[in-house]
């Protein structure tokens, strides 16, 4: 069954695939299926979220180490032949994480810069996820990140990420707080999502909030 006869199922029941690590924007696999991003600062859980996603503990590489994401690191379900009748109905993409003041600046420069050129370049980008550790709620340097989506136009919905650290009570206070700080900004969708990797709490309706922004 080709890919697209096959939309309609869950991508998220089958086996996923890294295919590439993209350290520059001229690396970039040809523009085919739809993208979807997850940003992020560094540490904020973007590797496990995507692991607890496709249900593949080791698909992303987690690392307690602080920018260790470098690349925009491309995954696909598995089992589509690539040919044009026959792509994946999407990519995750895993952005490099923001917000690491202790790699040298060069570094940081070079990340900044591939991250923010694949952003306002990328056609088949459908939405970026931004994460938002919900013991720290929205930064400064969030905010700069959703400025600039805003800015490019590129529409992103804010998941709050290692909600079990917290107390369950906090949590709905946190994304009333969340929406509150997002209401005026043009690209963010209305609604905020909250997930814990290491329960699975929010993982359903991360995936059900992904697979109607791709596929609908």
């Amino acid at each position: 069954m080709s890919g697209k006869n096959n939309q309609n199922a869950s991508v998220f029941g089958r086996p996923w695939i890294f295919i590439r690590g993209v350290p520059a924007m001229k690396f970039l696999p040809p523009e085919g299926p739809t993208e979807v991003a997850f940003a992020g600062r560094s540490n904020v859980g973007k590797s496990s979220l995507i692991n607890a996603l496709v249900g593949h503990k080791g698909l992303a590489r987690t690392s307690n180490t602080p920018g260790r994401t470098q690349e925009l690191n491309y995954f696909v379900p598995d089992g589509y032949s690539g040919e044009a009748d026959d792509l994946p109905p999407m990519a995750l993409v895993d952005m490099p994480g923001y917000g690491y003041a202790q790699a040298p600046k060069e570094q940081v420069d070079a990340w900044t810069k591939l991250v923010f050129d694949y952003l306002r370049g990328r056609s088949t980008l459908k939405r970026v996820y931004v994460l938002i550790d919900a013991r720290h709620g929205i930064k400064k340097n969030d905010e700069e990140v959703l400025s600039l989506l805003d800015k490019a136009a590129v529409s992103y919905q804010i998941v709050l990420t290692k909600t079990d650290k917290i107390k369950a009570a906090g949590v709905p206070r946190l994304i009333a707080e969340t929406l509150d700080k997002i209401k005026k900004r043009p690209a963010a969708y209305p609604e905020v999502l909250s997930t814990s990797s290491e329960k699975g709490a929010g993982i359903e309706d991360l995936r059900s909030a992904i697979e109607q922004a791709v596929l609908r």
